[in-house]
């Protein structure tokens, strides 16, 4: 209980002590003169005849400012709950600098109150009236533009007062001074110059690489010494004779087929038996031994595709016909005919 008492005397304390100093403040105030100056007729007070009573105060805090040194200028209305004030503000203001402006308004139960505080800047010495500003008051009964007229400021200089007899210690000018300022110029530099050396290094190395060198390609032999030597390697490794007689047909079927479509122009080894010899029938195959090469053809498919059996003297045989067919169709291709000579004699018989 003895808590609560305290507590209440304390908050009790914290109130008074609020409103005496409210009251303190608010004594600091001067009462305005105003002037209408559209709207209505002069007046001092703001007594007007159609617009309820409103009047006007103001106090300048501090008082006593240095040249240049920021102070507030405060007016405050107290007016009719029904009117309100709003501040036009001059664009220009010779000797002073306008800082910053607020508005706030207070309403109470028969009367409200409207602050405006507007921080200036004084650039004149000595005492200096602040100037009138217009205010625009919006009633329902009519609309007024009020003059305020201005309270005065003492500005002091920011010099001491012995400046005058025994001279300000003032600062003469000073030569430009170096800031340091944080630059990546030193590390772009080291950048470029790694990567300048990564590019020489790689380019050496490119240089430098290891060349192919170009091989003399091997004239291709004529077909019948390649088909002679196929039909050696056949032979040598001697498949029928150890049992592989397919494998033997085989071998032996593709490079006859590839020997017939390389001597006669035609593809022979993607074609069946039946146009193998039709192709060779529309092409002029002089020496040809057709009889033995359906022979052949047809042992072979036999032993290939029908798992026929193949003695070892009938594929001797068959091998024996690979040569033979060398033998009877190559011809060596005729050499390219060479340009005769310009001093050659012509034809003899017309």
């Amino acid at each position: 209980m003895s808590r609560l008492l305290v507590f209440v005397l304390l908050l009790g304390g914290l109130a008074a002590c609020g409103r005496s100093t409210g009251l303190e403040q608010g004594s600091d105030l001067q009462p305005l003169t105003a002037e209408v100056v559209e709207g209505g007729g002069a007046r001092d007070g703001g007594v007007g005849a159609e617009l309820a009573p409103w009047d006007v105060a103001g106090r300048v805090l501090p008082a006593k400012v240095m040249l240049g040194e920021t102070f507030t200028y405060e007016l405050v209305f107290t007016h009719a709950k029904d009117q309100r004030f709003e501040l036009a503000m001059p664009k220009e203001l010779e000797e002073f600098e306008v800082l910053e402006q607020t508005r706030q308004r207070q309403d109470g139960p028969e009367r409200s109150t409207t602050t405006f505080r507007v921080k200036l800047s004084a650039f004149s010495l000595g005492t200096v009236k602040l100037p009138a500003l217009r205010f625009e008051l919006y009633a329902p009964a009519a609309n007024q533009i009020v003059e305020v007229q201005g309270l005065e400021v003492e500005v002091a200089p920011t010099l001491p007062q012995s400046a005058d007899s025994e001279g300000a210690e003032l600062l003469d000018y000073q030569p430009p001074t170096e800031i340091p300022i944080r630059s990546w110029l030193l590390v772009w530099v080291l950048l470029g110059l790694l990567a300048a050396g990564l590019l020489v290094f790689a380019g050496m190395k490119w240089l430098r690489r290891p060349r192919e060198r170009a091989v003399a390609s091997k004239p291709l032999a004529p077909l019948d010494v390649r088909t002679r030597q196929a039909l050696d390697t056949l032979k040598a490794e001697n498949l029928h004779g150890r049992g592989h007689a397919k494998d033997f047909y085989f071998r032996l079927s593709e490079i006859v087929r590839g020997y017939l479509g390389e001597r006669y122009g035609f593809e022979a080894l993607e074609c069946t038996s039946p146009e193998l010899f039709a192709s060779l029938r529309k092409l002029h195959t002089p020496g040809l031994p057709e009889d033995k090469l359906m022979r052949f053809v047809s042992e072979s498919d036999m032993v290939k595709y029908a798992r026929a059996e193949a003695p070892p003297e009938s594929c001797e045989a068959s091998l024996a016909f690979g040569y033979e067919l060398v033998e009877k169709t190559y011809s060596p291709p005729a050499p390219p005919p060479s340009e005769p000579s310009a001093h050659a004699p012509g034809p003899r018989v017309p």
